[in-house]
């Protein structure tokens, strides 16, 4: 496909990592092509890929700033505030429910 190698789950050669295991060292991409492709196979749908990238052309990861690290914590903060109440949940409010665990189930009361 695309004149890539595709190597099966676990059988990838050394030298080559997905973006997480590269991040896991410390490294990114760092705007080279994908080198390979992982498959692993599934049943009921197509096989999941994920692409595999040269370990010795990745660079470091980038230090965080402070900017950068203040922006994070804004937008942090701003998922843990309930729209309905207005209150810090003190967790970050789940996109399915749109609003902190007591406004959404009202009738639900915790026992003490």
């Amino acid at each position: 496909m695309n004149g890539l190698p595709v190597y099966r789950w676990r059988l990838a050669p050394e030298g080559l990592a997905t973006v997480r295991q590269l991040r896991a060292r410390g490294l990114r991409p760092g705007g080279q092509d994908v080198a390979a492709q992982l498959e692993r196979p599934r049943r009921r749908r197509g096989p999941l890929i994920a692409y595999l990238y040269r370990v010795d052309l990745a660079k470091p990861v980038r230090p965080m700033t402070p900017a950068k690290r203040a922006a994070l914590d804004k937008a942090n903060a701003a998922r843990r505030i309930c729209p309905e109440c207005g209150r810090d949940a003190g967790y970050r409010i789940p996109p399915s429910l749109g609003m902190c665990t007591p406004c959404a189930y009202p009738d639900t009361q915790l026992a003490a």
